[in-house]
């Protein structure tokens, strides 16, 4: 099932230092960011091979994953925590507030067969 990471983050006058080093279940493959989402969800489909490693820039949403078993419902509100989507899980992205910034990181590159979008019964 999905779960979270605390990232390692160091603060100064000059600000907060965050770092990813050696904490993820998997080498990065691909990256990407959404940015401007105007009030409609994100997601909505699960991987066959891709593990995501998602964090919150800024601003917060809600994930919404499905195993098949189990549903929850995550808030991601802090750069500092990283949410591990696991294979086979359906998610999707949800109530972002004005300004947020999803970033995820993957474990596959880009393969559009990868995708399924039917949600479990």
């Amino acid at each position: 099932m999905a779960y979270l990471i605390d990232l390692e983050h160091h603060n100064d006058k000059r600000g907060t230092l965050t770092v990813i080093d050696k904490v993820l279940p998997f080498e990065i493959k691909r990256s990407y960011y959404i940015t401007n989402v105007n009030h409609l969800d994100r997601g909505g489909h699960r991987h066959l091979k891709l593990v995501e490693a998602v964090i919150c820039m800024s601003g917060s949403f809600w994930v919404g994953i499905d195993d098949g078993i189990t549903k929850q419902e995550i808030l991601l509100n802090s750069p500092h925590k990283c949410l591990i989507i696991e294979i086979g899980e359906w998610h999707k992205f949800y109530n972002f507030t004005k300004g947020a910034v999803l970033l995820s990181l993957a474990s596959t590159h880009y393969d559009p067969a990868d995708y399924v979008y039917e949600p479990y019964s």
